[in-house]
């Protein structure tokens, strides 16, 4: 099963949508709040190449970007595929 990582904050109606949808797909995920931990900001901002805004998502360390691009993949119906390959 993959690893997830979402980058968010908490008044993020996006951020909100990401993680229900994993949730309806029964994946756990580990959240990286930075309302709740702002030092893990310039973290963020090095794996994502800069953006500024969230979610941002990993998906087994490879950047998915944020939550239209995660949508877009599930509707595309490439996420499960994603979901389904083991952590390297």
């Amino acid at each position: 099963m993959a690893t997830i990582e979402i980058y968010s904050k908490t008044v993020c109606p996006y951020c909100s949508m990401a993680k229900r949808l994993f949730e309806s797909k029964g994946h756990s995920f580990e959240e990286i709040n930075l309302s709740e931990h702002p030092e893990r900001t310039d973290e963020m901002l090095k794996r994502s190449g800069g953006r500024m805004t969230v979610p941002e998502i990993f998906i087994n360390g490879k950047l998915i970007g944020g939550y239209d691009a995660l949508a877009e993949l599930q509707q595309k119906g490439e996420l499960d595929a994603l979901l389904a390959a083991p952590d390297a």
